[in-house]
C-alpha cells in the first residue's frame, strides 16, 4: 500500500492561515501506533500559534503558544475537531 492523501487544506482563517495535511500511511510513524500521518498548523504573522503533528521519534503531540504538549490521537474527525477548537480558543 502506498501513502494515501486523506485531507489537504490551506486557507485564511481569523487573523492567520490554517494549513493541514493528513495521510493514511502503510505503517505507523513510530512511536505513534496508528497509520495516520498528519501536520496541522495555524500561523499568524509568520508565527505558529497552534500546531498538531506526529513527527517521527516524537509521536502525537500539539503546540500551543510555544509549548509542546502530548496529544492522544483517536481518529481523524476528532483530530480536526480538537485542532479547530484550539484555533478558536487562540483567536479569542
Amino acid at each position: 500500500m502506498k501513502a494515501r492523501l486523506l485531507y489537504r487544506i490551506k486557507e485564511a482563517y481569523g487573523r492567520g492561515v490554517i494549513e493541514a495535511v493528513i495521510w493514511d500511511v502503510p505503517q505507523a510513524v513510530r512511536p505513534s501506533t496508528h497509520r495516520i500521518k498528519y501536520r496541522l498548523v495555524y500561523v499568524v504573522d509568520g508565527v505558529r500559534v497552534v500546531g498538531y503533528d506526529n513527527e517521527r521519534g516524537k509521536g502525537d503531540h500539539r503546540h500551543r503558544h510555544g509549548a509542546e504538549l502530548r496529544y492522544v490521537f483517536k481518529d481523524v474527525p476528532t483530530l480536526l475537531r480538537d485542532f479547530l477548537q484550539d484555533v478558536k480558543e487562540a483567536e479569542s
